[in-house]
């Protein structure tokens, strides 16, 4: 049987993440209320901020910026894209 949560990015209760995603309280917040597809569109959303601002991951100031990005996708008002961003046709 699947887990389901009560999803805070989708508003609605969906399948639950297997294991928490990232260490720390941050990872078990997103665990107890974060959705498997919510969480896969997080995924395409840190993709294309990685691709636009040129990021590198293993860099401490970009993953300090993705995850505060992905608190804000999550649990704020929503991680923006950027003003030169243009969705692929």
């Amino acid at each position: 049987m699947n887990r389901m949560v009560q999803c805070v990015y989708l508003k609605r209760e969906a399948e639950g993440l297997g294991y928490p995603p990232y260490p720390g309280e941050l990872g078990q917040r997103i665990y107890n209320a974060v959705s498997k597809e919510a969480w896969a569109q997080w995924l395409k959303h840190q993709t294309m901020l990685i691709n636009e601002y040129r990021l590198s991951p293993i860099e401490p100031k970009a993953r300090k910026f993705l995850v505060a990005e992905m608190e804000k996708f999550f649990f704020g008002g929503g991680s923006e894209k950027p003003e030169a961003f243009v969705a692929p046709e």
